[in-house]
């Protein structure tokens, strides 16, 4: 019997996990047993399993605590996402990028904000968005606004920045996700077909989440989610994912500020001395609004 392994979860399909360990790729079965503790693993999770021998597939034993997981796409320990916004078709739009930024937060995955299809906009308006985005990079969050489409200059220090972690890729329906990561990632139709071929497998029609080791990290190959919606937030800790206010909030005269109207609140001052961003504030507003417009979502037991 082959020795017990723990590697990570690289891809998930129909029942089998292809599991990476020090660059060698085994393909597993999940036991009956995670089944019956209804514990679902995702591609992104650290597992321990038993290596197959000769033809036969091995099995996953158990999954390990994991750092976070995402619904849309299902991945687990995310370290960062590149989050891909349009400057029109569709148009940008700060208030789709802010509710994406939030899921995010939530979620403790660093984001990184990377502006599409600037040659189709109009100077004057790429100018002003351009001027939003320097508001992001205030915040903390990289922004990567390239002159021409797939600058080298610009695809290489969003390459660099997937040294030693998972990244995934998300952002507005048609604002060029999977144009924009075939770029980052030369030849990944190539790597897909060749990790198919070295399993010894038929291609799987089934849209799968795979991870694939790109410039000292990982990277998922699906495009990630596109919501309108507020996911996995609640109007108690809305305020705690605008990092700006975060940084704020101990300077507010009381503990539990909502930045509303609370007397003395720090993010309120910064704001009326422009250090706060209106559009960020305003967006937070309206997000407050729609969760508790919310009607309450009962879980089945």
């Amino acid at each position: 019997m082959s020795e017990d392994l723990t590697g990570r979860i690289i891809k998930q399909i129909s029942g089998y996990y292809d599991i990476a360990v020090n660059g060698t790729t085994y393909r597993t079965r999940g036991r009956g047993s995670l089944r019956n503790d209804k514990i679902t693993p995702l591609v992104g999770n650290f597992a321990a399993f038993q290596p197959g021998e000769g033809d036969d597939e091995g099995y996953l034993l158990k999954v390990l605590p994991r750092h976070n997981a995402l619904v849309r796409p299902p991945v687990a320990n995310v370290d960062q996402a590149v989050l891909i916004t349009s400057a029109v078709e569709p148009d940008f739009s700060k208030n789709l990028l802010d509710r994406f930024l939030v899921y995010l937060e939530g979620h403790d995955i660093h984001a990184e904000i990377y502006l599409t299809k600037t040659d189709l906009t109009k100077p004057q308006r790429l100018t002003k968005i351009r001027q939003d985005l320097a508001g992001y990079t205030k915040i903390g969050y990289p922004v990567f606004a390239p002159d021409k489409p797939f600058d080298p200059t610009i695809l290489a220090q969003v390459q660099a920045s997937f040294a030693d972690k998972l990244t995934i890729f998300t952002g507005q329906t048609g604002a060029g996700k999977s144009t924009l990561l075939n770029h980052l990632v030369p030849g990944l139709d190539l790597a897909t077909a060749a990790i198919s071929h070295a399993l010894n497998r038929g291609r799987h029609t089934t849209r799968t989440t795979d991870l694939y080791p790109i410039h000292g990290g990982l990277v998922a190959d699906t495009p990630g989610f596109s919501s309108l919606g507020l996911l996995d937030v609640t109007l108690d800790d809305l305020r705690d994912r605008f990092p700006e206010f975060v940084a704020l909030a101990p300077n507010c005269k009381f503990r539990g500020c909502q930045h509303v109207s609370e007397p003395h609140c720090a993010v309120k001052t910064a704001l009326a001395a422009g250090d706060i961003m209106q559009s960020r504030y305003d967006n937070y507003l309206q997000f407050r609004e729609e969760l508790s417009g919310k009607r309450p979502v009962y879980k089945k037991k």
